[in-house]
Parts: structure tokens; sequence; C-alpha cells
């Protein structure tokens, strides 16, 4: 099936979910004060890198900028420069703005706006890695050998300065050309280095068309749904986000804190169920897809082509194999998990502080064990804290985005009624449980009436798009 669309669009009011789920974007006068008012608590120690032309890769128009990168090919290998927002110099551990975030968790993206994290004048602002500004920052450095494993990191309190605010498309525009910026230029090989590393360790990775509610610009309070295509840039960039996560893990795992306790705070994933994964073998078999009996999952699903139907039933199904994510506290005693399946490995978020609680505290870990100090007792007291924040704030985040979806999803339908579309069955009917399908224009995923064949290319007719409910309804055969 091919993803194309006509630009089709209608009128919807994200309030009424922002209300539902809680989501005041209003910041606290105190903590917009205190944000305003930010210096850095570490100006004094920190090593002047502003030498290293760093660069970031983010959507267009983003300006909560976590991350700046500089990758050099060495003669033995690479060595990565990883600049990330240091947040947690910038919020008083015991002040309102610290308060206030710890309740927040993340920044939630609703397609009309952000309700951030941090107040907007710090994350977009004086905290942001902003091209051509002198920032504080967390930086990593990371050897790596010729296959790309690392040699040896570390990460120290750092002032730098980005050179340039790069997107995906236009990477992968230049990339294409040849013309990459000389700070990336080695980035197309490590990426792909770093996947296959990532395969022969299991990883699982999903290549789901991933659906976006974005602004008509031709009708103003319209809005509509597209596919983002995922590029190659966009792979390789998130192996450098994930490398770095893998090697904080390995410092909270390896290191101890001064009084000799391992502190960490890690994001965990069980291992899929065997019942689990016997399922998807017979539903790879029924789509007469080659799946040898030694081959790891993630691997099979890396030779899909992504735009199949067999690779839409496969990935979506192998959403069940990526189930269980968690944020596990290492305090002195050894939790039961501490690898995470879908990466297969160790693994921390570091890379996102201006976007995500847990990073701000992982950093602050990872910092003071190379440095030899104490990790800070704020950090270690807020570990349990954050682990419960972010579980709650995940979940809420999940929820929100499905929501805006679904809402534009059933408006825009609510003007084709009856309509007949194609489709491909990403699950056939089971029981009580009914059928789900994909269409391509718009991109849709529904419930359908009837008993469509898994994989299935298949015509639907559309029976109910209620925007009230935010649902929709298909019926087999058309």
């Amino acid at each position: 099936m091919e993803l194309h669309q006509r630009i089709i669009s209608a009128p919807v009011d994200f309030g009424a979910i922002r209300s539902e789920f809680g989501l005041a974007s209003a910041y606290p006068a105190e903590a917009t004060v205190e944000a305003r008012g930010a210096v850095d608590a570490f100006a004094g120690d920190r090593i002047d890198r502003t030498d290293i032309e760093l660069v970031t890769i983010d959507p267009p128009g983003a300006l909560d900028l976590d991350q700046a990168l500089h990758l050099e090919r060495t003669g033995s290998g690479f060595t990565l420069h990883y600049a990330i927002a240091d947040v947690g110099a910038v919020i008083a551990p015991d002040g309102a703005l610290a308060k206030e975030s710890g309740v927040r968790g993340q920044t939630f993206y609703l397609p009309d706006g952000t309700v951030p994290l941090h107040p907007t004048v710090l994350s977009e602002g004086a905290a942001s890695l902003l091209p051509d500004q002198t920032r504080p920052a967390a930086l990593w450095t990371i050897e790596l050998d010729e296959n790309c494993e690392p040699l040896a990191y570390s990460v120290v309190r750092a002032t730098v300065r980005s050179r340039a605010r790069l997107d995906y498309a236009g990477v992968q525009a230049d990339a294409d050309a040849g013309t990459l910026h000389p700070s990336i230029a080695a980035l197309p090989e490590f990426g792909t280095r770093r996947i296959e590393a990532g395969l022969a360790r299991g990883a699982i990775g999903l290549r789901l068309p991933a659906q976006s509610v974005i602004r008509d610009d031709a009708n103003d309070g319209h809005w509509r749904l597209v596919v983002e295509p995922r590029t190659a840039a966009d792979d390789w960039n998130e192996q450098v986000s994930l490398l770095t996560g893998m090697c904080a893990a390995r410092i909270m795992l390896d290191g101890a804190d001064t009084d000799g306790r391992r502190i960490g705070l890690l994001r965990t994933m069980p291992q899929p169920s065997e019942s689990a994964i016997a399922s998807m073998r017979r539903t790879a078999a029924a789509l007469a897809v080659a799946w040898p009996a030694d081959q790891p999952v993630g691997r099979m699903l890396a030779g899909l082509d992504p735009n199949s139907p067999a690779a839409l039933v496969l990935m979506s199904e192998a959403t069940g194999l990526l189930r269980g994510a968690a944020y596990t506290v290492v305090n002195g005693s050894t939790p039961e998990i501490l690898a995470h399946s879908g990466i297969g490995a160790p693994y921390a978020h570091v890379t996102a502080p201006l976007r995500r609680l847990a990073d701000r505290f992982a950093t602050e870990i990872c910092l003071a064990h190379c440095a030899g100090t104490p990790v800070p007792q704020w950090v270690r007291d807020g570990l349990e804290p954050t682990a419960d924040t972010m579980k709650r704030t995940d979940g809420v985040s999940g929820k929100v985005d499905r929501a805006c979806i679904d809402l534009t999803e059933a408006s825009l339908l609510a003007q084709r009624p009856d309509a007949v579309f194609d489709a491909v069955v990403i699950r056939e009917a089971n029981g009580n449980r009914p059928a789900v399908v994909f269409i391509a224009d718009p991109p849709v995923l529904g419930r359908c009436t009837g008993s469509p064949k898994e994989g299935a290319s298949v015509r639907v007719r559309l029976v109910s798009a209620d925007p009230v409910t935010r649902k929709v309804g298909f019926a087999f055969p058309a």
C-alpha cells in the first residue's frame, strides 16, 4: 500500500483534550520568575569547549534544543562529542521551579502547542542549545573503535557553542547529495554500524507509519493527518542518543557513589515472553514471511519492506513485545531487571533534560561518578519520586497523543459518510475483538466489522465517525 494522500482537513479543537487530561499550560508565577532569573550554578567550574563545532538536529521550528553533536572519523574509529543542555545547573533543587517540573514530569506535545516541562524562557531560551549562543552543557566524549563499539566514555560540565540548527529532512537531503555539514559527515557510517550492532545485540526496532496531526496552512483553524516519513537520518541520529544512554547506564552500573553504594536511574524493559514470540512466528508463517528459526525477531523485522502489508501486520504485532517499560531505581541494591530488551542492553535517559525530568537526575549521577564526587543528596532523595512521576506522565502522554489523533481522524472522516476506502488488515477479528484496518488516505487506524483476513488488502466502508467520542468504524465487505 502506498502512503500517498490528498490534503483533507477539518476544524479541530484540542482544548477538550487539554481539559480532560488536566494539562494546564500556565506556569506558576513564582516558578516563572525563578526561570527568568536562572543562573549557572557551576559557571566557575566549567571547561571551555566552545572550540568544538557542534550542530543540532531537530524537527523544523523546534526551539527546545537539548542536544548538539560533533562526530569525527579518526584513524582508529570515531570520536563523538555530544553536548546536552545542563538543566541541573540552572534549577535550584529546592526551588519552585524544581517542584513544578517534578509534578509535570515531561513536555506534552499537542498539535496546537506544547505543555512544557519548564517555562519556555528557559527551555526555548536560556538553557536551549540554540545556534551561535554560548551555553552550559553536560558534554559527553565517547571514543569508538572501527565497528563503532565504545572504548571509553565520560561526561563533564562544559561551556559549548552550537554552530548550526539542522533538521532531519535537510540532513537526509545533504547526505543524499554528499554535502553533509563537516560536523556530521561521518554520521551515515556511524549510524549504519550502530544499527547493525543493535541487531547483533537483539535490539527490536519498529518502523510503523507514524501518524501526525499538522496545521493546514491553507485553512485557518483546520488540521490534517499525515504519515511522517522516517528517513535514514532519523535512524542515524537516534543511534547517537541510544549510544549515549547505554554509556550512561554503564557508568551507573559499573561505578559507585563515594559511600560505596551503586546509584542509578535506568530505563528498563523485560524480555518478551516465549508465547509472544511464538505468536509472531505463526503470524509470519501465515503471511508467507521467511523467518529462520535462529534469526532474532529484530533482524527479521529489519529485513521487511516497511510499506508492505506483511510489515504493517508484523510490526503492529511486535508492539506487544515491547511492553513493561519502567524507570528502575538503583540505590544500593540490584534490581532484577537492569536491561532494556528493545535496545538489547542496559540503558538510561540522559539526552533530553529540557523535555523529560528523569534525564536531569540520571545526568547528575553520571557527572558525579565521572568527577569522583558524591551524588548530590537531592538527586538520591528524588530518584523514587522521579521514577513515579515518569511512570504516571508517560501513561498520560501516550493517551494524549492517541486522543489528538483519534479526534482528528473522527473530524476528518465525519465529512465523508459511507465513503469506501482501500485498507490493509492489521489484525483480524478474534472472538469479541474486532478487526483493525489501516487506511492510507487519510492515514487512519480503525476498527472494522466483518472477517477480513490479516495482511489482506481490502475495500472497507466507513460506518461511523464521531468527533465527540473520538471513534471511527469501518465495515467489511464494503
